[in-house]
């Protein structure tokens, strides 16, 4: 109630959990079945939820967060986030930014305007304003005993698939080609290729269904 005496929205009060510890600012809209708890500070004109899960945030100003598990980190101003979003262990996600479905963020920083829209983990990283992930990209950052620190300049493009071998750095205004395995430093301006060449050998389908049929 004093939350909504405050210019907080809470569209189901009977389905919405804010901890005594939460702070919200007005022409923040709270939908159904969500939780803020801990000590979360939320900022004003956001919209968050329905079905969202957030603990010891700190989210700033018009935020949209629908769908998603956020625990002790940070979202700055104008970032979308969910559906299905994670961010934990001390992720900052800045201005501008996009953590579309399925992914999750952990002790990973977002610079400006970063995009990654779909599909992808970045763990132990930290990317550089305007860069792009693209779907089914991550970070292998742990060799079974230690964690490792994956580094991407501004305006990256990560193309779909990649996977980022950490410690490791790549240089501004790079490409990584997609299903790429990069495992060692990319300068700036670079494209990256590491994959096996595609080799076509035609009718040989017909081979292997004759010899299919012998078995």
């Amino acid at each position: 109630l004093m939350h909504m005496l405050n210019g907080v929205t809470i569209e189901d009060p009977n389905n919405t959990y804010i901890g005594p510890d939460v702070t919200i600012g007005q022409d923040t809209i709270i939908s159904p079945n969500t939780s803020i708890l801990g000590n979360s500070n939320i900022g004003v004109a956001n919209e968050i939820g329905p079905n969202t899960y957030l603990k010891n945030m700190k989210v700033g100003d018009y935020n949209t967060i629908i769908y998603s598990h956020l625990v002790d980190s940070e979202i700055c101003n104008n970032v979308k986030v969910g559906p299905f979003a994670r961010m934990r262990q001390n992720a900052l996600v800045k201005d501008d930014s996009r953590i579309g479905n399925f992914v999750e963020l952990k002790n990973t920083t977002f610079h400006e305007g970063v995009k990654a829209s779909h599909l992808a983990y970045m763990g132990d990283a930290e990317l550089g304003a305007h860069t792009n992930v693209g779907a089914g990209a991550i970070t292998a950052n742990y060799d079974g005993v230690h964690k490792y620190k994956t580094i991407v300049g501004e305006h990256v493009f990560i193309g779909t698939n990649t996977t980022l071998v950490a410690p490791l750095h790549i240089g501004e205004g790079s490409y990584l080609a997609a299903a790429s395995i990069i495992n060692k430093d990319v300068p700036k301006d670079t494209l990256a290729i590491a994959r096996a060449r595609q080799e076509n050998k035609e009718g040989y389908a017909n081979v292997i269904r004759e010899k299919q049929k012998k078995k």
